[in-house]
């Protein structure tokens, strides 16, 4: 169905019709011209995230459910990396004219997945036309006691530095993808050379038979046999507010936080940046999957660049007095990868053969590339 066919109001009634609060800190949620929220004895977190067709994601390879459930996840770890708890998301799209009403409702259902997963509120939001394609903007608000708040700017000398999860693996996922994106689109080329030539020499049976090359090229399936892993890394990641729960459980409060947007080294950059210090790491310490280092080997690429730079893993990245030591160990899915430094000594990555590198940030370099 065509979204200009329900008009406005009847659009937005169709999406949020179903949208029911569960968190006491929304009075009015969707539905009106503003969100009531109210907020007493707690800070309030505020993040917003845009998300741009054709720069921070492509729907060759992520249908509009994986997409919102992505974004959605993507926006509520910045609320996770401040030790806080998101509760309510405002959404807005920007709609070119080939969008249908089934694809936002598609939208929709993801959201309401990652939105169920972690008991948050969609309170609201707009959408307006597009002609650049479909722009996405999710803000995320949160609360946290002020005592509990976690800052880049929190760490200190001697502090143990972890990271949760694994790394590298969303970026490998990104080149799968990406790989097979360029297959197919090699087979439409070629198919279209085919048809062109046939056309110019007016071989009427060569046409007919290149229908049955039509069907194969529409009925493509990328190979992500044995990479499935990598895969959903890419396009399903999960917001880490179930290791907050773990650290609160060991009465472990990290002293600065943040999670992995642009690769470890960007954000502990970030951390040292702001804490004023210098680190340490280990790069025999950075957790790598073992699907991530064999398509590294499959595509010719460096393993620690990947899990130092590739980014888009959300994984949180945090710093803890020397003390938590005995407690981290023991905690599954916490790694600690180094600890920090005074701020002359600069960051320097330990490598396993014992040799000191300065840390590179290069995240951005590797998404624009």
């Amino acid at each position: 169905m065509e979204i200009k066919e329900l008009g406005e109001f009847d659009f937005i009634d169709h999406l949020t019709k179903d949208i029911k609060p569960v968190n006491s800190s929304t009075v009015k949620g969707a539905g009106d011209d503003a969100a009531v929220l109210h907020y007493t004895d707690t800070e309030t977190l505020v993040s917003s995230q845009m998300f741009m067709e054709g720069v921070q994601f492509d729907l060759t390879y992520i249908d509009m459910e994986h997409l919102a459930y992505k974004a959605a996840m993507i926006t509520m770890s910045n609320i996770f990396a401040m030790n806080g708890h998101p509760r309510q998301l405002v959404v807005s799209l920007g709609l070119g004219k080939r969008f249908k009403v089934e694809d936002i409702d598609r939208f929709y259902s993801g959201l309401k997945k990652a939105c169920g997963k972690w008991e948050v509120d969609i309170a609201g939001g707009d959408t307006t036309s597009s002609y650049t394609g479909l722009a996405i903007n999710l803000t995320c608000i949160g609360e946290a006691a002020k005592a509990d708040i976690v800052y880049r700017s929190g760490a200190h000398e001697t502090d143990l530095i972890c990271v949760t999860g694994d790394l590298g693996s969303a970026y490998m996922g990104l080149q799968i993808l990406e790989r097979e994106k360029t297959v197919y689109y090699q087979q439409v080329e070629e198919f279209n050379r085919k048809v062109k030539e046939a056309q110019r020499n007016k071989e009427q049976k060569q046409l007919e038979a290149l229908q049955k090359e039509r069907a194969a090229i529409e009925d493509f399936q990328p190979d992500f046999a044995g990479k499935e892993y990598l895969i959903d890394r890419q396009l399903k990641p999960e917001a880490r507010g179930d290791i907050l729960n773990q650290l609160r459980e060991a009465e472990i409060h990290p002293t600065a936080m943040i999670d992995i947007s642009d690769g470890l080294a960007s954000e502990l950059k970030h951390i040292c940046k702001q804490s004023h210090c210098g680190c340490r790491i280990y790069e025999k310490n950075i957790p790598i999957d073992y699907q991530t280092a064999a398509t590294c080997e499959e595509f010719n690429m460096n393993l620690t660049t990947a899990a130092l730079n590739g980014g888009e893993d959300y994984e949180l990245l945090f710093t803890v007095p020397i003390g938590d030591h005995e407690k981290i160990e023991k905690m599954e899915n916490i790694r600690q990868i180094g600890y920090i430094t005074k701020e002359n000594l600069g960051t320097f990555l330990i490598t396993r053969d014992g040799n000191e590198f300065e840390l590179k940030a290069q995240g951005w370099r590797l998404k624009e590339n």
